[in-house]
């Protein structure tokens, strides 16, 4: 049996497949002990642990430790002379009319920062030796005294020669055995001083509680009984064996996001649909992503809290506004949605669990777009009196009524979400109209029709089960390993063959690394240029096939850079310009076999023929249907709401949505 776990804010998500058998379930997190949350969703899905021969997770653990400042206490090593990097950051201000405004906090006390005395040029070459006798005298008894739970060494230039990095680390581990340490080369092997240094303190930061974490669940696995594989969802979409995670743990820092989108691009496969925006709305912030010929993009950095992270993840944008996101008066009397949520625990009012504060699914109970008796297919009873209550005050103050407050907190929702997608496609150069909406997430269906509208989008794709896709999304995902490193050369004829040599050397080591695994057979490789007029400040990434690499030229490269940066800037490519590349990212798969078809949970639950639903101002008979019965071809003609275990599906007046023979289902405009 091979079993997918995702720990979300609000809900943990179970996805069994076993002979061709699907089993769905969603239960309550548990946020203090999420591992708690993962294996409650086993009992009540009925199965083992010793029953699971494949056992694939993802967590928030390493995000909520950086957000919650829960990490390790840790130690940060720079050159001398930029012992206050992390402190100093960039030149920027976020919030530049806050007269209060100040930097984010990095992991780490200015205290607990030390210098060594050392220094390797951009090209490589050591231009003063590392001084060992120092490091002895001096760093390794300060160590030693602040009782670290892990080292960060972070050294000046170490992208392009790490020798004194790996000097450094070679002495405090063989002084203070047992120490974790994080090196900069191996965490994030690129320039930008910064944001290598950022990277390399969380990293460190987060690690020891990773450790934990994955010690605790692996622990509790084999005392169930558990004796299958185990391994955990990484940030840029593929998943490697936990043993593996341990030496790098921010590399699963946005597991749970990048999992959904795996999962949408192989439902949405099964309907041959490549061009997609991923929509996952769940409860407490909405992920979308831009997808285009079955393939998601990288980005080769992300920020959690402010802090940049320089590590490959799926270029992802993330709103607070999410199924359990507040709603709220700021003191300018605007209404606002998110980013606070109400999480699981009290989590929304209407889960009548001590909540009082009014959030999104509250304004869906009261706008009818969600039953109370259908919520998890009957299986969770919800409060429409409290929902109800919760919205008196926001309505009060708007002089609305409570379904005018409830409906205008739905449209601002709407409206940061439908930014969050103009982010990841107009503003790449993108006509979000060329792409089918691809909604997930237990909150995602409710709002795709009119998130669509807004965008201009005539094309919806529901997948069966769209509240557990992310949990589908770790079955679905293949092993797989990223890496970006930083090699500054001019475009000219000699690029193509320090390109060849680069990947080939990459090749060898993704092999040796897949072989210690476990993981014999063909690899499927990617790569992605970082490229730049030279004197510009941001690099444009521009794809290129590892098959294609003996045969490429210089003027290829130019070429492919040009269409990159018109499809941006709206130009590009003129004659004179001098173009350099700056950055190589890896990416290398073993591809998964392939899963059965996934189909909508059954739920026993009588329903009426109509509810009431407050729409465009006003109140109408919505239609009911059930998810799990909509037989091929069958068409529901709106405004009906499809209700199913995960998630129910918003069919507004002229939209009509039919199963097709993939098992998903297609939303469409008419007229």
């Amino acid at each position: 049996m091979r079993v997918g776990i995702e720990v979300g804010g609000t809900f943990t998500d179970l996805v069994a497949v076993e002979r061709g058998e699907v089993r769905v379930v969603k239960v309550p997190s548990t946020p203090r002990s999420p591992d708690i949350g993962a294996f409650n969703a086993l009992e009540v899905a009925g199965i083992a642990p010793g029953a699971v021969t494949d056992l694939v997770h993802g967590s928030t653990v390493a995000t909520n430790a950086i957000l919650e400042r829960r990490g390790a206490e840790i130690a940060f090593i720079a050159t001398a002379g930029f012992r206050d990097i992390l402190f100093m950051q960039r030149h920027d201000r976020r919030q530049i009319y806050d007269l209060h405004y100040r930097k984010p906090v990095p992991p780490v006390r200015r205290r607990d920062c030390f210098e060594v005395v050392e220094r390797i040029g951009s090209g490589g070459e050591v231009l003063l030796a590392l001084d060992e006798e120092t490091v002895r005298r001096d760093l390794i008894p300060a160590l030693r005294a602040g009782g670290y739970g892990a080292v960060a060494i972070c050294l000046l230039s170490a992208y392009a020669e790490p020798v004194h990095e790996k000097r450094l680390r070679a002495i405090i581990a063989d002084a203070i055995p047992g120490v974790r340490i994080a090196c900069s080369h191996e965490v994030a092997p690129e320039f930008r001083e910064f944001e290598r240094a950022s990277t390399t303190a969380l990293s460190a930061y987060v690690q020891p509680v990773i450790d934990g974490y994955l010690d605790r669940f692996e622990a509790a696995l084999g005392k169930a009984g558990f004796s299958g594989h185990f391994s955990v969802m990484q940030s840029n979409g593929g998943r490697i064996p936990a043993v593996a995670m341990r030496s790098n743990a921010i590399s699963a820092l946005l597991s749970g996001p990048a999992a959904g989108v795996v999962g949408a691009i192989r439902q949405a496969g099964r309907s041959e649909r490549g061009n997609l925006i991923t929509f996952d709305m769940g409860g407490t912030s909405t992920d979308v992503a831009l997808v285009r010929d079955g393939l998601p993009s990288l980005a080769p950095e992300t920020e959690v809290d402010g802090l940049p992270i320089r590590t490959p993840v799926l270029d992802i944008n993330t709103v607070g506004a999410g199924g359990g996101s507040l709603v709220w008066i700021d003191d300018g009397g605007m209404l606002r949605v998110g980013p606070r949520s109400a999480g699981a625990d009290p989590g929304p009012a209407c889960y009548g669990r001590g909540g009082t504060q009014p959030t999104v699914t509250d304004a869906h109970v009261v706008r009818g777009t969600i039953r109370p008796d259908a919520f998890l297919g009957g299986g969770m009873k919800l409060d429409a009196n409290a929902a109800h209550k919760a919205f008196e005050s926001i309505a009060g103050r708007l002089g609305m009524n409570v379904r005018e407050a409830a409906a205008a907190a739905i449209r601002l929702a709407v409206a940061n979400i439908v930014r969050a997608i103009q982010l990841v496609s107009t503003e790449r150069g993108r006509d979000p109209r060329d792409y089918a909406l691809l909604p997930f997430g237990g909150a995602g269906p409710l709002l795709a029709a009119e998130i669509a509208e807004e965008l201009g989008i005539r094309e919806i794709l529901v997948p069966p089960n769209p509240g557990v896709i992310s949990a589908l999304g770790l079955l679905s995902a293949d092993y797989a390993m990223a890496q970006g490193v930083t090699r500054r050369m001019p475009l000219d004829n000699d690029a193509p063959g320090a390109l060849l040599a680069e990947h080939g050397r990459f090749r060898e080591a993704a092999g040796r690394a897949f072989a210690s695994m476990g993981l014999e057979g063909a690899l499927e490789h990617t790569l992605e240029i970082d490229m730049r007029f030279v004197g510009q400040a941001f690099e444009i990434p521009v794809a290129v096939d590892p098959g294609h690499l003996p045969s490429l030229t210089a003027a290829d490269l130019g070429d492919r850079f040009a269409e990159a940066h018109r499809r941006v800037y709206l130009h590009g490519g003129e004659p004179g310009r001098t173009v350099e590349l700056v950055g190589l990212r890896f990416g290398v798969r073993h591809p998964l076999e392939a899963l059965p078809e996934v189909r909508e949970r059954a739920s026993n639950l009588s329903r009426p023929e109509a509810a009431e639903v407050t729409t465009g101002g006003r109140v109408v008979a919505a239609r009911l249907a059930d998810a799990a019965s909509l037989l091929e071809g069958e068409a529901v003609i709106g405004p009906a709401l499809v209700e199913g275990y995960s998630s129910t599906t918003w069919v507004p007046p002229g939209w009509r949505i039919a199963r097709d023979g993939a098992g998903n289902m297609l939303m469409r405009k008419e007229g």
